[in-house]
């Protein structure tokens, strides 16, 4: 890292607050205590209440001032925490005091993280573990990001590179040392070993992308027929007015999306336009739009209306929708009764009525299951971004490349473990060609 000026930003919540934490970090930061409060900094790790003066000495305010000294720190370098009142005239005066100070500047977005980073204090999946826990909204997804951010994913993913870095380690060794005491089938003792590993990243991969779904929401689209009582749903699982209701077909046009927390788990629920064919080309648009939702959706809730599905009139558009990936739904089941155990293509359908509350707490069981099925925590870390699968995806075709031989030199075929490697060592920002120098004369002892 290039960069020695010292950061310093608040790290709490703006606005208003009881309470307001600025963290200065780098190596003028004792200076910086100096500077406010005309006392060294306390003990590591020790509270010590001190009044924060301005250039002229006038008090600012005061607060609790604590030293983390490197490399014992958040970010690995000299950190001051400034415990003080969150009032915004309070803040602005300290900022204006710390910007006066010699070797002072204002932290970037993510740069105490970025700093922990490069001093090695965290890697980078346990980075982005602290800022799904940072934005976690649910439990599932603070447990979830709980577990990056404590080397889930990090040690999984180490463990699998290390085991590639040995792999690779004696292939170099079968090639450049052929003239040493070398054991004999080195290298084709690496084949099935690295095939296990193959299988084990295969499988790793093969979760229905449940961990990135967890950490962005799970895509819910309610559809159905004009006045199947879609928007009524919505507002019932909502639990306020998001959408218009109207017995008016069509009243819903555009898509209307609404976040909810469904015991934990983190959906975006999505009210579409009713299904029908119509003349009017904004409705159109709406059913187009209604249709896209339901074809890139992870989960879809069909609506019949109870006097439909008892008279046996299901329309069309509908019935087509409902698959494994539909909950179905008899909705007004106040007006028309739909007994229980029925089923539409398989499916099991839920009697609910929005007005009476009827069968609601039976759907929403259902929905939560069907939900945790698909997005809940499993026994391992799972993948929770685009770039940590198109790391591994590249980690399994350069494995695959060398299984297969296709690559008809010893050399070739060790670039391809080395691929491999460095396909893992992408996700976790842990690149080194002295993890590979270290295998290779610890475990042949070269030159000795």
């Amino acid at each position: 890292m290039t960069d020695t000026a010292t950061i310093y930003a608040l790290s709490s919540a703006p606005g208003r607050a009881g309470v307001a934490v600025v963290r200065l970090s780098g190596p003028a930061a004792a200076e910086a205590v100096l500077a406010l409060t005309g006392r060294e900094v306390p003990k590591p790790r020790t509270a010590s209440l001190r009044r924060l003066k301005d250039a002229d000495g006038a008090m600012i305010d005061e607060a609790l001032v604590l030293w983390f000294e490197a490399p014992g720190s958040f970010t690995g370098e000299d950190v001051a925490e400034l415990h003080l009142h969150g009032g915004r005239a309070v803040l602005a005066a300290l900022f204006a005091r710390l910007s006066q100070l010699p070797g002072l500047r204002m932290a970037e977005p993510g740069e105490f993280s970025r700093r922990a980073f490069e001093h090695g204090r965290f890697d980078l999946t346990e980075a982005e573990g602290l800022g799904d826990l940072i934005n976690a909204e649910t439990e599932a997804q603070r447990k979830q990001a709980l577990r990056q951010m404590r080397g889930g994913l990090s040690d999984l993913y180490e463990g699998w590179r290390t085991r590639l870095t040995h792999a690779l380690a004696h292939l170099e060794a079968d090639i450049d040392f052929a003239d040493e005491d070398l054991p004999e089938g080195v290298a084709a003792e690496v084949k099935p070993q690295l095939a296990r590993l193959r299988e084990e990243i295969a499988a790793h991969m093969a979760d229905s992308r449940r961990g990135e779904r967890l950490r962005d929401g799970l895509m819910v689209a309610i559809l159905g027929a004009p006045n199947a009582g879609k928007s009524s749903l919505l507002n019932a699982l909502a639990q306020r007015d998001a959408a218009i209701v109207s017995d008016i077909p069509g009243t819903t046009r555009d898509i209307i999306e609404v976040h909810l927390d469904l015991g934990g788990y983190p959906l975006i629920l999505a009210d579409t336009a009713g299904l029908r064919d119509s003349a009017d080309r904004i409705e159109g648009e709406g059913v187009r739009r209604a249709l896209a939702r339901a074809e890139a959706a992870d989960l879809k809730i069909v609506l019949i209306d109870a006097a439909d599905f008892v008279a046996g009139d299901i329309p069309a558009a509908t019935r087509d929708l409902i698959d494994a990936d539909a909950l179905v739904v008899a909705s007004k089941c106040d007006i028309t009764e739909v007994p229980e155990g029925e089923a539409v293509n398989d499916r099991d359908v839920y009697p609910v009525s929005v007005k009476s509350g009827a069968g609601l707490i039976a759907f929403l069981d259902a929905l939560r299951a069907e939900v945790e099925s698909r997005i809940g925590l499993t026994g391992s870390a799972t993948i929770t971004r685009a770039r940590h699968r198109t790391a591994l995806e590249d980690c399994v075709a350069a494995l695959d490349r060398f299984l297969s031989g296709a690559s008809n030199t010893a050399e070739l075929a060790a670039e391809d473990v080395r691929l491999a490697a460095r396909a893992l060592g992408r996700i976790t920002g842990r690149i080194d060609v002295e993890d590979l120098l270290d295998v290779i004369f610890r475990d042949f002892c070269i030159g000795k």
